[in-house]
Formats: C-alpha cells, sequence, structure tokens
C-alpha cells in the first residue's frame, strides 16, 4: 500500500460515523461507503430510506439562468445517484414486500424503470411483445419484477384503506400530499390500462424453463466501471442472484392468484383462474420447501385465498371430499337451503370453527333480503341471530341488540327454537364450569326479561335449567319473580304424580343396583355406591353382577382393603374397565382406569401400580385398533412406558401375563430389534419368557440377511421352540414288576406352554416375524421320518435339519400349530405368497387337491397381478408345479395337466403324452388347446 493511500484509509477509519456537516446521501456518494453502512445491524438511515434520498436528489428539477424549471439533467451526479438507490434494492434483493412496504408508489415506479433502462430493456417497446425466452436471464427478470409489481399495486389499491388522522395543517406539507397523490392515481390508471399485458407477461413467464438472474451490488458495480459488460457476463448466466425456475414460478403464480381473485368480484368465471394458480403455488411452496432465500409467500393469506376459492368454485370431486364449513354455508345461501345454515351454525356453536365476523356477515345479508320484501326470511333471522347470540354470550360477549329486537315479541316456538340451540350448543360432560357459568346467566336474565309467566316456566322447567342452576339460584329466581308479581305462586316442582309416592327401601335398592350395573360414567357409580351403602351396610355390592370379572391375582389384594365402599368403588371400577377394554370400547374404559387410578393413589402403591400398567395395556390396545392399523407408529411416550413396564423390578407389584405377552408383541410389531436385542436388561431375560422369546425372534430377523453360519440365534430359538413343543411320558410300575407306558403329556422343562407360544404368535402383525416362525414350526413339521410330502416355506435352510430326540417330540400338536399359524397369518394378510403355498402344500399333504390347487394359484395371482405378469420362477419352482400337475390329475383335469408340464424347466413330455390319452376329462379340453405352444406336444396332439 502506497503512502497516500495509507494515510487516506487511516483518515477513513479515524472520521465518526456520522458527518457533522453533510447530508447522509452525500456522505456516502463522496465517500463510497455505501456498502460498509449496509453491512450495519441496524443501519440509520435504513435502506429503503436512502433509496427515497438518492432518487429524490436524482429527480431533482434543475433551473436555468432564465430562472425556468428544467426536467433534471442526465449528468454524471446523477445516474450514480440512481446506480446507488438500485444497489440499496439489490442489497435488499428485490424483495417486492418490503420495497412496497416502505416506499411510495412514484418512488417504487421510478426504482423499477431505473432498473428496467439498466437492464437494456428499450423503451416504448410493450412488454408483452418481448419473448422472455430468448432475453438474458437479468433483462427478463427485470420485466418480470415491473410486471409483478405492476398487479400487485392494482391489487392493492383495491383494499380499503384507513385514513391517517391528519397532523396540524401546514400548507407546505399538504400541497406535497396532494402532489404524491395525484402522482400516484395517474400511475395506476397506467398501471390498470396496461393490466391485462402485465397479466400475459407473467403468463408466459410460466412456461420458462431456465432460471433467471437479477442484479446484484457487484453486477451493478460492474456496469458503472463498464457499461457493456451488461450484456456480457449476465448474458452468460454466471454473475447476479440466481433465482431457481420454481421460485419464480411460486412468486408468479401467487400474485396472478391475487390479480384473479381480485377480478373475480367483476367476472365470477376468473375464480377458477384464481383458484388453479393459488393451488399450483401450494404445489410450488411444498416442493421448494423451506431452502428458499428468494421465495417469501404469506403462507397465511395463500390459505385464505384457498379456503375463499373452494368456496366459490368447488373443485370438481367436492362430493367426494368433505366440504368446509364455510363452503357448507355458502352453497346453502346460493341454493337458499337456509334451514341447513342455522344447522350449521347450530353444530359451530360446539366447535367454535366459523369466525364470528363471518356468522355475522351471513346474518347481515339475511337481513337485507329479509328487507327488499322476503318476508319469509324474517323467521331465518331470529333463528340465525339466535344461534349467533348463544356463541355471544358462552365466549362471553354482550347479548346484541339486533336479537334483544328479534325478542321484543316472544311466543312459544321461539322459546322452544332458543331452548334447542342452548342444549345443542354445550356439552354439559365436558364443558368448563366458565361456559356452564355463562349459558345459566343468559338463561336466568331470559326469564326475568319475560312478562308471561307461562314462557318462564317453559324455561324453568327445562332439563338443562335445572342442571345448570343450583337449587338456591332456582329459589332466588322464583323469589324474584314473585316479588315483581306478587299474585302468581310459582311451584318449583310440578305437582306431585303417582310417581311420586315413595317406595319401599328394598325397591330403592334394586333400581340402584339396576342403575350400578348399567352405568358407564365413574362419578354415578360412586354416588350410587355411596347411597346404597347409605342405606344398608351388610352388603357387598361388587357381588351384584356375575359379568364383573376382576383377575384372580388382582382380586386378592382388592378385596383385602379394609373399608367397604372404597372396595366395592376399586372392585366395580376395575371390572368396569376391563370389560370395556374388552368390547373395544376404550373411551369408557379409560375414564373408569383414570377414576380408579386416581382412587387407589390416594391408600394404595401396589394398586397405583396395577392400574397404571392396566392403563398401558389400554393405551396399546387402542393405538392398534386406531392409527396403528393404518400403519401410523406409536408416540414414543407410549413405546417408553412399554420399555418401562418390560423392565420394572417392584416386588410384591401383582402382574397379568397378558401385560408382557402385549407388550413384547408391540415391540416386534414396530420393529423395535435393537432395544429387545441389545438393550434388554440380562436380569428380564431370565425371568420373563416372553422377553426371552421376543429377543430371539428380533436377533433372528436382524442376522437374517447374513451367511447362514453366522445364525446363531436361529439355532437357540430353534431350541427353545422343540423345548416347548416337546411331550414327557409318564410311566407306572405293574404287580408283575413290567413298566408301561400309560400316556405323554407337555413338557414343563420348556420357558413356556405351547397354547401360551400359540396365544403369543397371534398378537403378532409384523410379517417378517410370522415368516420365521411360520418357516420354524414347517421345519419341524417337516423333520418327521414318517412324512411323505414336504412343506416349503420361506427360509426355511436357517434351521437345523435333525433332531437328537425325534421321540421327544409331538409332531401331532406341531401339525395342528402349523395349520392354526397358517390360518392366523393369512387372517393378518391374505395376498402374502409364501404363506399361501404353505397354505396349499397343508392341503396336499392331507389329500386335499381342489383346496390345494386352489391356493397355488391365488399364490400366483397375488405375486402377477393376477397373471398379467410372468410368475416369479421362486415362486413357481418345478416342485409346486409338480404338485398342482398331481392336483390335476387326480382330480381328471387331464388337458390342464399337458398345459401346466410345460412350465417346467425341462418339459415332462410323458406326463403329457399320458394325460391326453385320457379319455374322460373333468375340464374343457378342446377349449385348452390353444394354451399348448410345445411344440412336441402339439405334433403328438395331431
Amino acid at each position: 500500500m502506497s503512502a497516500e493511500a495509507a494515510d487516506r484509509e487511516a483518515a477513513t477509519s479515524s472520521r465518526p460515523c456520522t458527518p457533522p456537516q453533510t447530508s447522509w446521501f452525500e456522505f456516502l456518494l463522496e465517500e463510497s461507503l455505501l456498502e460498509k453502512h449496509l453491512r450495519k445491524p441496524c443501519p440509520d438511515p435504513a435502506p429503503v430510506q436512502l433509496i427515497v434520498q438518492f432518487l429524490e436528489q436524482a429527480s431533482k428539477p434543475s433551473v436555468n439562468e432564465q430562472n425556468q424549471v428544467q426536467p433534471p439533467p442526465d449528468n454524471k451526479r446523477n445516474r450514480i445517484l440512481k446506480l446507488l438507490a438500485l444497489k440499496v434494492a439489490a442489497h435488499l434483493k428485490w424483495d417486492l414486500d418490503i420495497l412496497e412496504k416502505s416506499l411510495s408508489v412514484p418512488v417504487l415506479n421510478m426504482l423499477l424503470n431505473e432498473l428496467l433502462c439498466i437492464s437494456k430493456v428499450p423503451p416504448g417497446t410493450k412488454h408483452v411483445d418481448m419473448d422472455l425466452a430468448t432475453l438474458p436471464p437479468t433483462t427478463a427478470m427485470a420485466i418480470l419484477l415491473y410486471n409483478r409489481w405492476a398487479i400487485r399495486t392494482i391489487v392493492q389499491s383495491s383494499f380499503p384503506v384507513k385514513q391517517a388522522k391528519p397532523g396540524p395543517p401546514q400548507l407546505s406539507v399538504m400541497n406535497q400530499m396532494q402532489q404524491e397523490k395525484e402522482l400516484t392515481e395517474n400511475i395506476l390508471k397506467v398501471l390498470k390500462e396496461q393490466a391485462s399485458d402485465s397479466i400475459l407477461v407473467l403468463e408466459a413467464a410460466l412456461k420458462l424453463n431456465k432460471d433467471l438472474y437479477v442484479h446484484t451490488m457487484r453486477t451493478l458495480d460492474l456496469l458503472a466501471v463498464e457499461p457493456g459488460m451488461v450484456n456480457g457476463e449476465t448474458e452468460s448466466s454466471t454473475a447476479g442472484l440466481k433465482i431457481r425456475t420454481e421460485e419464480m414460478q411460486c412468486q408468479v403464480c401467487y400474485d396472478l392468484g391475487a390479480a384473479y381473485f381480485q377480478q373475480g368480484s367483476t367476472n365470477s368465471a376468473v375464480y377458477e383462474n384464481a383458484r388453479e394458480k393459488f393451488f399450483r403455488t401450494k404445489e410450488l411452496i411444498a416442493e421448494i420447501g423451506s431452502l428458499s432465500l428468494h421465495c417469501t409467500i404469506d403462507e397465511k393469506r395463500l390459505a385464505g385465498y384457498c379456503q375463499a376459492c373452494d368456496v366459490l368454485v368447488p373443485s370438481s370431486d367436492s362430493t367426494s371430499q368433505q366440504l368446509t364449513p364455510y363452503s357448507q354455508v355458502h352453497i346453502c345461501l346460493r341454493s337458499g337451503n337456509y334451514q341447513d345454515v342455522v344447522k350449521i351454525f347450530i353444530e359451530d356453536n360446539l366447535t367454535f370453527s366459523l369466525p364470528i365476523q363471518f356468522r355475522q356477515s351471513v346474518l347481515r345479508e339475511l337481513f337485507q333480503k329479509a328487507q327488499q320484501g322476503n318476508e319469509a326470511l324474517d323467521e331465518i333471522c331470529f333463528k340465525v341471530c339466535a344461534c349467533n347470540t348463544v356463541r355471544d354470550i358462552l365466549e362471553g360477549r354482550a347479548i346484541s341488540v339486533q336479537f334483544n329486537q328479534l325478542f321484543l315479541r316472544p311466543n312459544k316456538e321461539k322459546i322452544d327454537f332458543l331452548l334447542e340451540v342452548c342444549s345443542r350448543s354445550i356439552n354439559l360432560e365436558k364443558a368448563s364450569d366458565s361456559l356452564k357459568g355463562n349459558m345459566a346467566a343468559f338463561l336466568k336474565n331470559v326469564c326475568l326479561g319475560l312478562e308471561d309467566l307461562q314462557y318462564v316456566f317453559m324455561i324453568s322447567s327445562h332439563e338443562l335449567f335445572i342442571t345448570l342452576l343450583k337449587d338456591e339460584e332456582r329459589k332466588l329466581l322464583v323469589d324474584q319473580m314473585r316479588k315483581r308479581s306478587p299474585r302468581v305462586n310459582l311451584c318449583i316442582k310440578p305437582v306431585t304424580s303417582f310417581y311420586d309416592i315413595p317406595a319401599s327401601a328394598s325397591v330403592n335398592i334394586g333400581q340402584l343396583e339396576h342403575q350400578l350395573i348399567l352405568s358407564v360414567d365413574p362419578w354415578r357409580i360412586r354416588q350410587i355406591l355411596i347411597e346404597l351403602h347409605g342405606m344398608t351396610s351388610e352388603r357387598q355390592f361388587w357381588t351384584v353382577s356375575n359379568k364383573w370379572e376382576v383377575p384372580s391375582v388382582y382380586s386378592g389384594v382388592i378385596l383385602g382393603i379394609k373399608d367397604n365402599l372404597t372396595r366395592d368403588l376399586v372392585y366395580i371400577l376395575m371390572a368396569k374397565g376391563l370389560h370395556c377394554s374388552t368390547v373395544k370400547d376404550f373411551s369408557h374404559a379409560k375414564q373408569l382406569f383414570a377414576a380408579c387410578l386416581e382412587l387407589v393413589t390416594e391408600f394404595s402403591p401396589k394398586l397405583r401400580q396395577v392400574m397404571l400398567n392396566e392403563m398401558l395395556l389400554l393405551d396399546i390396545h387402542t393405538h392398534e385398533a386406531g392409527t396403528g392399523q393404518s400403519g401410523e407408529r406409536p408416540p414414543s411416550d407410549l413405546i417408553s412406558r412399554v420399555r418401562g413396564y418390560l423392565e420394572m423390578r417392584l416386588p410384591d407389584i401383582p402382574l397379568r401375563q397378558v401385560i408382557a405377552e402385549e407388550c413384547v408383541a408391540f415391540m416386534l410389531n414396530w420393529r423395535e430389534n435393537e432395544y429387545l436385542t441389545l438393550q434388554v436388561p440380562a436380569f428380564l431375560l431370565q425371568n420373563n419368557p416372553y422377553v426371552k422369546l421376543g429377543q430371539l425372534l428380533a436377533a433372528t430377523c436382524k442376522e437374517l440377511p447374513g451367511p447362514k453360519e453366522s445364525r446363531r440365534t436361529a439355532k437357540d430359538l430353534w431350541e427353545v421352540v422343540v423345548q416347548i413343543c416337546s411331550v414327557s411320558s409318564q410311566h407306572k410300575r405293574g404287580n408283575d414288576g413290567r413298566v408301561s407306558l400309560i400316556k405323554q403329556r407337555e413338557s414343563t422343562l420348556g420357558i413356556m406352554y405351547r397354547s401360551e407360544l400359540l396365544s403369543f404368535i397371534k398378537k403378532l402383525r409384523e410379517p417378517l416375524v410370522l415368516t420365521i416362525i411360520l418357516s420354524l414350526f414347517v421345519k419341524l413339521h417337516n423333520v418327521r421320518e414318517d412324512i411323505v410330502n414336504d412343506i416349503t416355506a420361506e427360509h426355511i435352510s436357517i434351521w437345523p435339519s435333525s433332531i437328537p430326540n425325534l421321540q421327544s417330540v409331538d409332531f401331532e400338536a406341531v401339525a395342528i400349530t402349523v395349520k392354526e399359524l397358517v390360518r392366523y397369518a393369512l387372517s393378518i394378510n391374505p395376498n402374502t405368497h409364501s404363506w399361501l403355498i404353505i397354505q396349499a402344500d397343508i392341503y396336499f399333504a392331507t389329500n386335499q387337491y381342489s383346496a390345494a390347487l386352489h391356493y397355488y394359484l391365488q399364490a400366483g395371482a397375488v405375486c402377477s397381478d393376477f397373471f398379467n405378469k410372468a410368475v416369479p420362477p421362486d415362486v413357481y419352482t418345478d416342485q409346486v408345479i409338480k404338485r398342482m400337475i398331481k392336483c390335476c390329475s387326480l382330480l381328471n383335469c387331464h388337458t390342464q395337466v399337458a398345459i401346466l408340464c410345460q412350465f417346467l424347466r425341462e418339459i415332462d413330455y410323458k406326463t403329457a403324452f399320458k394325460s391326453l390319452q385320457e379319455q374322460n376329462s373333468h375340464d374343457a379340453m378342446d377349449s385348452y388347446y390353444d394354451y399348448i405352444w410345445d411344440v412336441t406336444i402339439l405334433e403328438y396332439l395331431t
């Protein structure tokens, strides 16, 4: 660095940030400090203020010697000022959202015209006549920016604008504001005249399939140094800010959609174009994702536009899709089906999905139609107003004047409808205390506002009124009414009827026991038991129904509770919860278990853990019966709780075997093999046979792709299952000293009984696990010495081929197990070809040839799109084809035998010729000859 340059640098760095006597733009201009200023965290003045200052200075008119006002001179200073304004906009990445928010229409118009000029767009040429595909990328992008701004400005001008409160009147300021307003109106007039051209330009941009570039501070610097560079470096698409095609199309689609939507107010057919553009914008946003740096779309506003388009232009498949409440209301209003509008508003009082402003706008529209002479709408107006009023009071707002006006002359029909709306607008079981309080206060105020006591009694005797108001409040209300009308005596209760005559104690107990049996509301059950125990202390009410069953491991603990009421309540809540879970009424089961958990937590840690275990099992069942059926993974919280249960080491806690089964099956079904193979504590493997079995199955699944010699776990699993399927012989010594065999029974040496293993397997749904278990039992079945027809299965080669002590295995039980497992597996997925082949082989081995052929054909169909494609050779092996041939032969379908012989790798001519010699065939014979293609067989036929 030279000494002169070093001195200049030191002077610059030591100079204060704000110059004392020069304006900001002059300071930045003279010192070339623009980039350094813009890089500050919070530059002052802000970038948009700089644009305004630069362009104002550049557009200042000049005055000649005769004091005549002249246009701004095209000198070097003004050109640099314009260039600086463009550089600030480039620093903001030409984000129209930022520029429009901070710059007036005249300033932004000047800025974008300068961009067109510097991007070599010929002045006076219509943009619609230019081919964007052949233009340089920066030129095309400048045209797009200008036309996007044009239609955005037109759309923005159609929105109502809240006028700012004027300050103290200053003549110069007012003149300046008036000039700016007139200038804005002139620009808008020109933009609206060119709107159709701007839309055509943007529609053409959607057909571009190349990335575009927009000027950056660097490319603008290059222009300042050497103007010819703009059509050199930027044309070759190596300079400027790259705007991907998808980003450009996304912005253009959104702006076009807004323009079409604005035009739809005068031409409803254009809404279809708007709908298309908005939904295309949503697709592009999904494609771009969060990677976009230059595409900024207000997604909430876009969602609003899409929802409005769905209402105004329902899609062609709207009948198959569920309409939104907005669409339903709009369709009802267009068709004149006003009663359905009332129904929708009543339903919405429970969900609060429609904004109150929308509901009020519907009411205003109905009022306008009623005032135009449609008297039939008077009733509808009251009903809609009543619905809106109930919504208001539920949300804590004041009652509207409209409702008070419409309710000045109440009648029976109006009060009946109002009570119906109130009843259907609140769910007493789930409503909060504030909602109930709002509704009660509303009904009370309506009563106080009525003069006709008949109508008051209609409300005060209604079930909702009695439920919401306490006895004291009802009495107070009656006293208030008495004071207002002393001659009338209002009865709180109706006249005593036959049914109000007191019954005997035994009848009351019987009625309460009947209610106890039927109720599934835990708080009602508790209330009934309190009443029953108040009547008699001699009865054990947990024995009222023989359907109330609690597992024996729990009943001992529960019946040991000393307090009779608590014992009955815990027993009945658990019994009813288990029953609801069995019949898949999971919501009531959850309520009952939650109440029971809350109760036992106060006095018994042991029963608390029991209830937590049962609630875990209930949550597993709920997920498996709900979202789990569609393949949705369980929440991580549920998986953690299952692990926690398996690892639990609390002493003296009664445990149900089925919970351990379900937990291990749950982990296998959701492929938590990593946990089962590597993270299970050692004590679990020793103490819990289901965890041991689950670990072996999970490890075998993991090792399956590996070489055969590495499958140590498969051998361990084989040995465990063989032990389970073994029998022990019981002997007896006779009087003569001889030992005779009495009977064989299931061995107790296995980790569990065969029935328990089968029960556990029937809780599995994971295809690979089921396939491994099936192949194991098939291999065990095939090991028998007297087996004639082997059954084939996938992965059968991973199991040992012999058993040291064949006599110890109960092969009859193995055969039964194989049949049950195949039947269960096919109920889970009837389209698994390997399972279908196993079923077919079983039927073949038991001489059921028609059923065997049916399943062989089904296996081929599911893996070949019903024989539209070739059946894979690993499905129809030579063994399968030969078995199908034998089935056809024994069923006397001899022509089919000849056809099937052609599918063998080496065609079996001997069997084919022999079958064709048969005179009595039960198949279609001649009709099948078209399916014989082998020349030798055809020659034989001839």
